[in-house]
Formats: C-alpha cells, structure tokens, sequence
C-alpha cells in the first residue's frame, strides 16, 4: 500500500538517546577488529542519522507549506537551536572514520569522495561554535518568516510577496510599475530589519570562522560549500569570462527586448515583460500542469515516467502559491521513505513550467541515487546539482507545447535568452557575497554601496528609476541564499553552462546526450563536481574557452529567431 505525504510518520528525535547510541556505536567501531564489523556499524550510524534527517524534513517542508502552523513552527525552532548538537555528535563518528585502520579498504569500499566530505565536516564545525550555529540558524528563519508574512494590498487584494509575479508580465506599464513599487513599499518598510537580521548573520559567521581558525568567512564557507576540486581563484577566473563574453551579449539582448516591446527606455519594471503579444503563459490551472507533466515524462524515458508515477502517487508535490506559505521553491529528500519532495508557488507565469521541470530535474537525481547506503551520496554538492535540474528544463523542450500551445516558440527563446541572461546576475550575487565576507567590519549602508559598484559591472542597464529599496542597493535582500546559504550562488550558473552544453547537445544527438545525463543523475554524489561533469562528458565551466564556445553557439540560436514577430 502506497503511504502519502501526509501519512508520512512524525516525531521529534530523541538528541539524548541519539548521542548515548553513537558513543555505544562509537566503541564498537573502535573494537573492531575486521572490515567488515566496522561496515556494520557504519551501516548502523547511517540508518540512525537518516532517520533524525527524514524527522528534520518532514518538519521543515509542513512548515514551509503553513508558516503559521504553530506545532511545526516550534519544530523548526526547535531544529534551529539543536541541529548544531547533532553536528557535534556526527563530527565524533567521523573522526573514529578519518582514523580507521581499515581506511583505505573503506575508500575503495564506498568512495574517495565519502572521506572528503567528512574531512571538509571537520574542518567546518567544532563543538565551541556550536551556540554560534543555533543563533545563525535562528536569525535566517527569522528572516524567511518576515518575508512570508507579507501581506500587501494591491489590486483589492492582500497579497504575498511570491503572488505579484503575474502583475510584472501585464501589457499594461502602469500596473508592472505599480505592482513592483507596492511589493517594494514593504521591503523599504523592512530594509532595516532585513539589513539587521544581515549584518547580525556576517558578524556571526566571522566570528565562528574566526574560532575555527580562519582569516574570514569566505575561507569557511568554500569548505561548508564542499568545493573540493576547485578554488577562489578559478571561480575569479571564471568571473572574469563571465563579464568578457556574456555581459556584451546580455547587452545585446536588453536592446532587442527594448525594441520588442516598444519602449524608449527599459526600466527594471519592463524586464519581465518579454513580448508586446504578451508572455507565454501555461495553458490551464495546476491540475492541467500536473497531468501534462505526467505525458511529459511518460514520454521522455521509462526512468522519468516510473519516477513522476511514483511522485504524484504519495502527493510529493506542493505547488501552489497560498497565503502564509514560504515564498521561493524547492526540492529535497526524505530519507526513510526514500522520497524526493517539491515545493512551489505556482503564480499562473511560465515561472511555473520553469520551477516543475527544474525541481523535476532535482527530484530525479534524488530517485535515481536514493538506494546509495551512503547518506552523502544521495544528492551531490550544490554546484553538481543544479545541472540536473537546469539541464532537466532543456530535456524536456520537446513537450513544451503541452503547457504553451501556440507560444511555445516565444517561451523557448525567452527561457534560452533568460538562460544567458542570469548569468551576470548569478556571479554579481558570488561576488558580493566575497566582498561581505572578506570585509565583515562594513556597516549595512556600506554593503548596499557595494552592491552597487557590482551591479554597475555585471548589470549595466539596469535602471530602478525611482523604487523603493532598489534604488538604495538593497536589491539583494530578496535573495533569501544570502541569508541562509552564504556562497550558493555561483553553483547555479556553473550548473547554467552545463546545461547549456547538453541544450546544445540534445540538438545534435538528443539519445546520447539523455543517456549521459542518466548516468549523471545515477551518479549521485558518488564524484566532486569536476568528476562529474567529466562522467557527463561534458566541458568544465572553468575550462577558458567553455563558456566562449557556448555563448556563441546559443547567440547563434537566438540571432536566427525572429523575436519582434513572435
């Protein structure tokens, strides 16, 4: 019998029991006297941690869907204060494991990349910061919470920050730039706080970096960011390409769009609106979406199909947009019942195609690689794993039409524009965050300075004219990864050029290069990103030429579209 989402069972970890459990396990790893009693107890550890991980989940993801559900509210309280306390204990399991005198036998037996990860999980955590965690973890669900709260009256409605989306697409100039100066008169009312939780949030790490051994943040947060096989100076590298040869095309791409919609001057207002006909928009609510993903992935491959089936048979997808619902989507898994989860805000926008197959394409890599014995292994770094996802949103071009009909032409050049077009945005956002961590001493109004100095590098035709908060550099405080994944960011444009090579790819060859991209997803977390991408057979994103070589095939593509006539 096939148990729901909402059957699925919660309780609240016993942390004591937990630890007294782990020392038991702990001396009879030490004992050990074979490699196969210390594979038992390792096999034992991983059963418990998933568990206390599946428990975590479950109350995050119900308080996600209801911000203001009290019982769950607590919960994630609860995990904020301790989550750090299990760290604490887990780090005492992989020290006995970094240590075993059956190590090397171990890292043919699960992997090289196991131990890197766990070397990394020790140099980024020590008992002392433990407190400092909890106040972290605290400070940016206080800010997730701020932001859900909002309930802003416009069009004689109240409506959430994640329901103005369908106003900034309308024909109507006036509305766009009405809606966006309503949805930022509460961000302007709240950029204090915001700036606060913020500042509060980079003091906090600097001091626990500083505690741990580290200069700044920034060498802490490349190793909670698990980057293992790359470092700051190829990231600046790739940076720099980044500003030599899409910021010119984005450019080019800006003018198209001025002269497609008809207007003198593009403001930020008019960014989301991409046709004067109009944008793509799905056709239908989110039952018709939901069905039609399931043709889709009926059809792209039996792997797809088995694992939608199994999705939407235990209600695995939360998707719509509701008052007192946490903005943005996600997706993440659930360990003891070997289950992906979605979550959304479907606002009626192409956003929605977007977000289901991106999510989709996470989900899937969580399906293929949920059966790994190792917990680590289940989903790769960040980096690795958006290319599953962005690279699933071009898998599935041929279905389009499904959800967009007659504008399925219009919503392929404005999602392969719009690809590119993040580019910019997604390293401005990277090297921010480098700026902020290098130098914790600048106050709140200093960092919106900066901001601006970058935006001014990677977003040049950016004009906020008169909005509130934009026009202050407070652009970022919408950006909820600043406040509750500090570096993840640039994994999204690394995973962007990725794709962008399997887009290319699934023209020339759509078989192989889906074939690949299974082997990829199999692969789980099993390889550091490099590693994977070669597995893939795909071009490093730091490779000098990559990027060059695909801007140019995807200029290519759009130069040859008719984009006025669309």
């Amino acid at each position: 019998m096939v148990t729901k989402f909402e059957d699925f069972k919660y309780e609240r970890p016993d942390f004591d029991l937990f630890s007294k459990e782990v020392d038991g396990l702990l001396n009879a790893f030490k004992k050990a006297d074979s490699l196969e009693s210390q594979q038992t107890v390792i096999n034992q550890f991983n059963d418990k941690i998933k568990h206390i991980y599946s428990m975590v989940t479950i109350a995050t993801i119900r308080s996600s869907i209801d911000t203001k559900d009290k019982f769950y509210l607590e919960e994630r309280e609860f995990y904020d204060k301790n989550l750090p306390v299990l760290s604490a204990i887990t780090n005492d399991y992989y020290e006995e494991l970094l240590n075993s005198p059956f190590r090397k036998e171990l890292e043919e037996l699960y992997g090289k990349q196991l131990f890197s990860l766990v070397e990394n999980k020790l140099k980024g955590f020590d008992p002392k910061v433990k407190d400092l965690m909890s106040e972290i973890n605290a400070l940016a669900s206080k800010y997730s919470i701020l932001l859900s709260s909002a309930e802003i009256k416009y069009d004689g409605k109240k409506l959430a920050l994640t329901e103005f989306a369908p106003y900034m697409i309308n024909d109507d100039r006036d509305v766009r730039k009405s809606a966006i100066h309503a949805k930022q008169k509460f961000m302007k009312e709240h950029r204090d706080e915001i700036d606060e939780i913020y500042d509060e949030l980079v003091k906090k790490r600097h001091e626990m970096a500083v505690a741990l051994g580290y200069n700044n943040y920034t060498e802490l947060g490349y190793i909670h960011m698990n980057r293992i096989d790359y470092d700051r100076s190829m990231v600046e590298n790739y940076r720099q390409q980044v500003k030599d040869y899409v910021v010119p095309y984005v450019t080019e791409l800006r003018k198209r769009q001025k002269e497609r919609i008809g207007v003198e001057d593009l403001k930020y207002y008019d960014l989301a609106y991409e046709f004067k006909s109009g944008n793509p928009t799905p056709k239908g609510g989110t039952k018709a979406i939901m069905e039609n993903g399931a043709k889709m992935y009926k059809e792209l491959s039996k792997e797809t199909d088995e694992f939608y089936t199994f999705m939407s048979e235990r209600n695995l997808f939360d998707v719509e947009a509701k008052k007192g619902k946490e903005g943005g989507g996600y997706c993440t898994f659930i360990e003891d019942y070997k289950a992906p989860f979605i979550f959304s805000n479907f606002n009626g926008t192409q956003g929605d195609i977007e977000v289901l197959t991106h999510e989709a394409g996470h989900a899937f890599q969580m399906y293929s690689s949920r059966n790994f014995s190792v917990p680590e292994y289940i989903m790769p770094t960040h980096e690795a794993c958006e290319i599953h996802s962005m690279s699933m949103e071009f898998f599935t071009y041929p279905w389009m039409e499904l959800f967009f009909e007659e504008e399925t032409d219009k919503f392929k050049f404005s999602h392969l524009a719009g690809a590119l077009e993040f580019l910019p945005y997604g390293v401005a956002i990277d090297e921010f965050q480098h700026v902020v961590y290098d130098h914790p001493e600048l106050t709140p109004k200093e960092r919106r300075e900066e901001w601006k100095k970058i935006e001014a590098v990677y977003l040049p035709d950016r004009d906020y004219e008169d909005i509130p908060g934009y026009v202050d550099g407070a652009f970022w405080h919408g950006q909820g990864h600043l406040f509750d994944m500090p570096f993840y960011y640039i994994d999204y444009t690394l995973a962007q050029v990725c794709a962008l090579q399997f887009f290319k790819r699934a023209n020339e060859d759509f078989d192989n290069a889906f074939k690949d991209y299974l082997t990829l997803c199999k692969l789980g977390g099993s390889l550091p990103f490099g590693e994977l991408v070669k597995a893939a057979n795909l071009n490093s994103p730091f490779e000098d030429g990559t990027l060059k070589e695909i801007v140019e095939y995807v200029k290519t593509h759009l130069d040859n579209i008719d984009d006025k006539n669309l």
